[in-house]
Order: structure tokens, then sequence, then C-alpha cells
């Protein structure tokens, strides 16, 4: 009898980006995983399940499997299909799709591991994180992916992906409030201006300073200007409705809302005991006559994890 392949598992963790300032720079991971079981197989075949697994398609399309081609492509391996062995996939996933909570970047993430692991390249998780980065475009969802928590990220001069990671304050909780309409990334990036005026852009240098600031020690009375915004949130509020009077919203416990990357979904800060501040934002997504969940989650502290099964 034939012994099976090895097979292995990456998680990757969901991610929401911007958190208000720090748009394409500041990120966060969030404990909802993308699971990819891998193994080499005679055929490629590719099985999902999960959340939205109708949209993910198991064909040779699919973007784990693309992913993990272009990165094998780019290492001088075979042109074409033939770049990587067949793979057995299984994909459970539970990140909602096109609701701003890093979904892509969590597929980019695994198939750069999947081809890591196929080819023997042996990448460092700054390396993978610089191969993400530069499928991806912009650094901030895939630096939460593969480090964990709260990063700040940039591309440096060289091209190279540079990150720091930080933690949440043990007092503040997070939440996220996933309507029920997606917001494609690339219609979400389509109304954004091609310049902003200088008092907009310091409006932002200092908010992302002062959130930065804030994180690290735990000052509650920088928030919620902290996490005010000009530079996409503003624009993006014709496209979410509600996200205007969301963004406004005071009470006690709650430390500010801010649009989950491109959107439509809403991250909420609060100050743990004051949970029920999360049900604001769903109560005028109701008003808008549109219905919400609230995800009840925390920061993933680890980033991508591979092991063998």
């Amino acid at each position: 009898m034939a012994v099976p392949e090895q097979g292995w598992i990456v998680r990757v963790p969901a991610s929401s980006a911007n958190l208000g300032p720090g748009f394409d720079a500041l990120g966060l991971a969030l404990d909802i995983p993308l699971e990819c079981r891998f193994r080499r197989a005679a055929a490629l075949t590719i099985r999902c399940s999960g959340r939205d697994e109708g949209q993910i398609p198991a064909s040779a399309d699919n973007l784990i499997w693309q992913t993990a081609l272009k990165v094998a492509r780019d290492y001088g391996r075979q042109d074409g299909e033939n770049a990587l062995p067949p793979i057995e996939l299984e994909i459970h996933n539970q990140i909602p799709l096109g609701k701003g909570l890093g979904s892509s970047a969590a597929a980019l993430t695994a198939g750069v591991v999947i081809a890591d692991k196929l080819l023997g390249i042996g990448m460092k998780p700054l390396r993978i994180l610089d191969e993400a980065a530069r499928i991806e475009g912009h650094p901030d969802n895939v630096a939460a992916c593969v480090l964990g928590s709260i990063v700040a990220s940039a591309i440096d001069s060289n091209g190279q992906t540079r990150a720091v990671r930080l933690e949440l304050p043990t007092r503040y909780g997070i939440a996220v409030v996933v309507p029920d309409f997606p917001l494609p990334t690339r219609e979400a990036r389509s109304v954004l201006p091609n310049s902003y005026p200088k008092a907009d852009v310091v409006f932002n240098v200092q908010r992302a300073a002062l959130l930065v600031a804030a994180l690290c020690t735990g000052t509650t009375s920088a928030f919620p200007a902290a996490l005010e915004d000009r530079l996409h949130q503003p624009y993006r509020a014709q496209l979410v409705p509600g996200l205007e009077e969301i963004l406004k919203l005071r009470a006690p416990g709650l430390l500010g809302c801010t649009l989950s990357g491109a959107g439509p979904s809403i991250l909420v800060f609060y100050e743990r005991g004051c949970e029920q501040v999360c049900d604001l934002t769903r109560q005028i997504f109701a008003r808008k006559g549109k219905q919400s969940e609230v995800l009840w989650t925390r920061i993933a502290e680890r980033g991508f994890d591979l092991s063998s099964w």
C-alpha cells in the first residue's frame, strides 16, 4: 500500500487595515482564520468550505494557487502551470469576503507559504512578508497576516517592507460589525482623489502619530481624536450608508469606530466591560435599512502558522 504524502496546514488570520488615520500603513490581525490543508498529489484538486465558500473558486484560478505559482515563477522555476507540483488543497475559510477584513491578503500570504514549502526555498517570515506585500501592492494587511498583533509598516526606497509590531493594551477590546452588503476594494479605491490638501495630510500625520503613541502607552484620553481621518473615510462615506454617523459616535467606554480596510465593515475599539457600545453601530446600519452582525473577536497575537499533518 502506498504511503500517503505528508501534508501541511497553514493558518492565516484576517486583518483590518488603516485603523482610521494610518492609511496603507497600520493594520491589525484578527483571530478569524483562513485554514489551508495541502499536500502533493497526482493532480490539482481544490475543495472549499466555511464562510462564503461559494465565492471561492475551486479551480486553478483560485487566488491561493495562483499566488503560489507566481512565487514559483519569480524564483526561476518552470513557467506556466507546471511551475509547482500539483497539490490537494482543502480551504476552510472563516473570513467574510468583500467586507474589508483582508481576505485577499490572507489568501496571498497562504499562497506564498505554500510555494515556499513545496519548493523548499526556506523563506524567513520577513521574506514572506516582502513577497506578499510586493504582490498586494501595499503592506498593511499582509504585515498583520505575517506578524500578528498591530503592525506599523512601510515599503522603503529599495522596495523592502519594514514592519514593527505593537500590542493592544489589555483593557481595550475590539469587535467588527459586518453589514450585509459587500464593497469591492477596487470600487472603494476609485473614489479616492489623486492628491490631497496639505492641511489634510498634516491632519492625518498628527493623528497616526497620536494613535501609535496612545496604543503604546494605553493613553485613553487620546481617543477618539487619534482615530480621526481625512484621507479615505470621508470619500468612502458615499459607499457605506451610515458611515458618517458611525464615525461620530460617542459613548462612555467607546474609544471610537473606523472603517475596516476599504469597508464596509466597521472596526470598533472599546474599553473592556463596555461591549454594549458595539450595538450602536448596528443600530445606525439598521436605520439605513442594512442588517449587520457583530463578530466578537480578538487580536491574533501570532501571524500565520505552519504545521504538518
